[in-house]
């Protein structure tokens, strides 16, 4: 009760700055510390706390009853325009143009999106980029033709979380335990950078988020714990 811990947002790679500049004392990411990042940075220490999945989500009137890596590959890549080109997709009342919904390039998010489901292609320039989660999950909620993808802690009723017919053998949903186990195929970790063995404050908050209360923290928020 008696700690001032103050938190500000921005996506992974302001997070990995603010840390490597020492203007914090913890930055977070869901991506990896890259090579030249370590060699800038190079007292940094990375802990991983959680588990997440990256879900690819629709706005609920979609009929899509799935979908595969190369579909949304070819929707981002603009290759595919329109659902009627997904065999099961289909917008009532819509011309079923695909409005594409991505995230800003400080997102670790779009880092991970971009090199794992589009294999470092550059998406198209008509894609709306979006600062967080949440603003993905609003515009999907509100745009009936359109597609986003977001942490899985972020899936809820207002949008349609897709599961991916992955390596056209089986459909893999979306889920925690699926992340847990590393069936669904787009799924990272998520971390915790110091300048540093952790100590003072941020080392006890560190220590607290790995604890089991801590832990526990992790899979009320939709997250998937280490354990």
């Amino acid at each position: 009760p008696d700690a001032d811990i103050q938190i500000s947002g921005g996506g992974s790679g302001v997070g990995i700055q603010a840390i490597g500049a020492r203007t914090v004392d913890i930055g977070m990411s869901s991506r990896e510390v890259t090579k030249d990042e370590m060699t800038r940075y190079p007292g940094l220490v990375v802990t991983t706390v959680a588990q997440d999945g990256i879900a690819v989500i629709v706005n609920p009137a979609n009929e899509i009853p799935y979908i595969t890596l190369d579909q949304v590959k070819g929707i981002y890549l603009g290759t595919i325009t329109k659902w009627t080109q997904i065999t099961g997709a289909n917008v009532p009342g819509t011309n079923n143009q695909i409005v594409i919904i991505g995230r800003d390039s400080a997102s670790g998010t779009r880092t991970y999106f971009d090199e794992t489901v589009l294999l470092k292609a550059t998406p198209v320039n008509r894609m709306l980029e979006k600062n967080s989660n949440g603003a993905v999950v609003q515009t999907v909620a509100q745009t009936p033709g359109s597609i986003g993808y977001v942490s899985i802690g972020f899936v809820g009723k207002d949008t349609k979380a897709l599961p991916v017919w992955y390596n056209a053998q089986k459909i893999v949903a979306p889920t925690i335990d699926n992340v847990k186990t590393r069936t669904y195929p787009v799924s990272r970790d998520l971390y915790i950078i110091t300048n540093g063995q952790p100590g003072g404050l941020a080392g006890d908050f560190i220590r607290y988020i790995l604890s089991p209360e801590g832990q526990k923290i992790v899979a009320d928020e939709g997250y998937v714990t280490l354990s």
